[in-house]
């Protein structure tokens, strides 16, 4: 997107997000976290329908609250699948996965793949470890992770670097969002010591599940030289014993902390809470706290939760320098000390309990710096990252569709882009017993404009499509024979072209309509006759085919002779031999042909001077007569326009970018950008998938998603203009704004090139098996 044409990101974040993870009461700090993020969403969001879907690692699972919707188990690989099509049924805008290697079965957790891959909605995936050294399977299935999800999220600095370096992930990919915190005051810790019965005591805190990796023997063997000092330091060690520590060893590692501390000599100034603390109780700890010391023994921890906690509500921190630690601590924000050295963990507290300045200073800079760190501010970061992979090109989909230079990718490196499923709720709405509605206000049929023919005719080619795409709603039948006898009442037995305008009261508002209404008219009755297995239905638009098609001859508007063209070669299904079918097909070929030789030059083949509506039906039409002919001379033409007109239309980060109605684009001129039309974005697929079937080249498949992702936020403005609430389509993107009007036009418009899409995807599976590029895209 050039400068000129760049826009502020405008969206609402979305309100239908599923969180992944595990989740409480499963005692384990991803749990915790994920907790901790959903009721932050939703009390920042109160409006929100966001949901958990959690992963067990007890097959009976757990007593979970009501917000977690589906569950499923962590070794059970059907269960992951299951997951994804519940979410997909749910309409999920926006799934949060929360990702540590041990929550998910599979080797190295890549499990987890299965039910990615098969989600229809982005992915955001939140990194708890990102490890330096990663093994090979790890290596994969993180970097896999991260192929099929929007966006990525990492807690430090460090985690980005090791991202972008080691796992190769892009860097405008990342999302650098530090661990939330509770927005807690900046309290004197005295106020909270009664609640513990330690009124008058310097307090030390390490809590989180204890573990032989937490470091905590360390202190205990600094605290006879800090007692010494200080006789009234107690060191609290609050958290539960690990479950999986628990199932395997029982307290053994706790009682050997007990037994550590009264060999030193310390046991009545250490404290254990075995307990898995609620969020108040917590507070109210972390509040008691002088010192929180994380004496962890290894340095590869990206995210410490604990010490986010303790350092952002303005504790005093003592830590070894493990990357999270050096991280938060650095500019005296905290002080380090080496891995496993209690001599340098007692003088460093016995100077920080010395020296009350020293000491507040330090907790002031933490507490300044954590308020970046409350949930209100992550949230607003986590909404923009979910609002950025709605707007952004489909996750994952230029890694699965063949490249631009008919490269097929490599079958074992990422997921597979999914159609979304067609939904005529709109369809629906918009019709009645006379037609279908020409407009709406926002999803709401607008009664007073009546109807148009220009919609039933594209409607009735609509419901041909869906029939053979195999949709078999009985409603779906009823109204194409709504649209159908809409048509039939068009075109007067002493006409022999469309009025187009109706009134709500089924009033006529012309005696003719325009020449386009009556080209896609004859479009849609020869879909009738060339695909419809309805006799009835081929029957009837015979007759008026024939007694129409002349007039198209005799009128000027080149798109009425490209809808007349296409109109004739679906007609050509059936009878291809109709000897006056072939003629009047052969004279509007070459009044394009002339159209094209009398306005193209080498920098503008075109068919005319300008660029204004429906463009890409002028190419799409002489390519299907070429395909229908045999005639490499129209097949060139066309292809050599469509080409160009996609360049044209193509902006300059890739996105599809048609040429706006508000003003159009006359050569030599400046282009109009807005507004930009659904019917653009249809008429370009249609397009690019007929020059698909002509060349067999993939990268027109290509072509024709990256212009279907317009509908869904892969635009200017990184809006969707497809509104998953109705299934309707709005009016398209204006100067500042999506036009929230749903019409018929639009919704046509998207639903049309969606099935043209499905259409294609079923005739590959069926007729090119051996083809599979189109199978893994679709």
């Amino acid at each position: 997107m050039t400068n000129s044409q760049s826009h502020a990101l405008t969206a609402v974040g979305p309100s239908n997000v599923a969180f992944i993870g595990d989740y409480l009461p499963r005692r384990c700090g991803i749990a915790t976290f994920t907790a901790d993020l959903y009721k932050s969403f939703t009390t920042f969001n109160p409006n929100s329908s966001a949901m958990v879907v959690a992963v067990n690692d007890l097959e009976e699972g757990y007593d979970y609250p009501e917000e977690v919707r589906y569950e499923f188990y962590q070794h059970d690989l059907s269960s992951y699948r299951k997951a994804a099509e519940f979410l997909n049924a749910m309409n999920v805008e926006v799934v949060c996965l929360q990702h540590e290697y041990g929550i998910y079965g599979g080797t190295a957790g890549n499990y987890i793949l299965t039910l990615l891959r098969s989600l229809n909605m982005p992915v955001i995936t939140t990194f708890h470890t990102v490890l330096k050294n990663p093994d090979k399977d790890q290596l994969m299935t993180l970097k896999s992770i991260a192929d099929v999800s929007a966006r990525v999220v990492v807690m430090s600095e460090k985690g980005k670097q090791f991202l972008r370096d080691i796992y190769e992930i892009p860097e405008d990919k990342i999302d650098l969002i530090p661990h939330g915190i509770p927005d807690m005051p900046f309290v004197d810790p005295h106020f909270h010591k009664d609640r513990f019965g330690i009124e008058g005591k310097q307090v030390l805190l390490t809590f989180g599940l204890l573990s032989p990796n937490k470091g905590i023997e360390n202190v205990i063997k600094a605290l006879p030289k800090i007692v010494n000092q200080f006789s009234n330091v107690v060191y609290i060690v609050l958290g539960a014993t690990h479950p999986n520590l628990v199932r395997e060893h029982g307290e053994v590692y706790r009682d050997s902390l007990k037994q550590l501390a009264s060999e030193c000599g310390v046991s009545n100034n250490v404290l254990f809470y075995n307990q898995f603390v609620d969020h108040e109780s917590l507070l109210e700890f972390l509040g008691a706290a002088d010192i929180y010391i994380t004496p962890y023994l290894n340095p590869a921890q990206i995210t410490s939760g604990t010490l986010s906690y303790a350092f952002g509500v303005g504790k005093a921190v003592v830590s070894t320098p493990y990357w999270h630690a050096e991280e938060l601590l650095a500019d005296g924000r905290g002080v380090l000390v080496p891995f496993g050295d209690s001599e340098a963990i007692a003088n460093e507290i016995i100077n920080l309990l010395s020296d009350e300045p020293l000491r507040h200073a330090m907790r002031k800079r933490g507490y300044m710096m954590g308020r970046e760190m409350i949930w209100e501010r992550v949230m607003e970061l986590y909404g923009q990252s979910f609002t950025a992979a709605r707007y952004q090109p489909i996750a994952g989909l230029e890694s699965l569709v063949p490249y631009l230079d008919g490269t097929a990718p490599d079958s074992n490196g990422g997921s597979s882009y999914q159609l979304p499923p067609i939904r005529l709720d709109h369809l629906y709405r918009l019709s009645d017993s006379t037609g279908i509605i020409q407009h709406a206000r926002y999803h709401l049929p607008h009664y007073e404009e009546g109807y148009c023919t220009d919609d039933n005719a594209r409607a009735l080619i609509l419901t041909i499509m869906l029939a053979e795409l195999g949709v078999t709603e009985r409603r779906i039948g009823e109204l194409e024979d709504t649209y159908a006898a809409f048509l039939n009442y068009a075109c007067s037995d002493n006409q022999r072209q469309f009025r187009n305008f109706m009134s709500y009261d089924r009033r006529w508002l012309e005696e003719v309509g325009s020449d386009d209404s009556t080209g896609r008219a004859i479009w849609a009755l020869g879909t009738c006759i060339g695909r419809s297995s309805n006799k009835n239905l081929v029957m009837w638009a015979i007759p008026i085919l024939h007694r129409t098609l002349q007039s198209v001859v005799e009128m000027q508007s080149p798109r009425s002779w490209a809808f007349a063209l296409l109109g004739i070669c679906e007609y050509q299904k059936r009878f291809s031999n109709d000897r006056k079918a072939k003629a009047l097909q052969q004279q509007l070929i070459e009044k394009m042909k002339m159209r094209f030789a009398d306005s193209a030059t080498e920098d503008w083949p075109w068919f005319e001077h300008y660029l204004v509506y429906d463009n890409a039906v002028l190419p799409q039409a002489l390519l299907r007569c070429g395909e229908v002919l045999g005639c490499e001379e129209l097949i060139e033409i066309g292809l050599r326009s469509l080409n160009w007109l996609m360049k044209e239309q193509t902006a300059e980060g890739g996105h599809f970018q048609p040429i706006g109605s508000n003003g159009f684009y006359t050569k030599g001129a400046e282009r109009a950008y807005y507004d930009q039309q659904p019917l653009e974005a249809q008429s370009t697929i249609a397009a690019c998938m007929t020059a698909y079937r002509v060349t067999k080249e993939t990268r027109w498949i290509s072509e024709a998603l990256q212009v279907f992702k317009w509908f869904t936020g892969y635009n200017d403005f990184g809006l969707s203009i497809y509104d998953q609430q109705t299934g309707g389509c709005r009016d398209g993107l204006q100067i500042d704004r999506v036009n929230k009007n749903q019409g018929a036009e639009s919704t046509l418009s998207y639903l049309l090139a969606l099935t043209e899409l499905h259409l294609m995807q079923k005739h590959i599976s069926e007729t090119e098996p051996a083809n599979s590029a189109f199978s893994m895209m679709v």
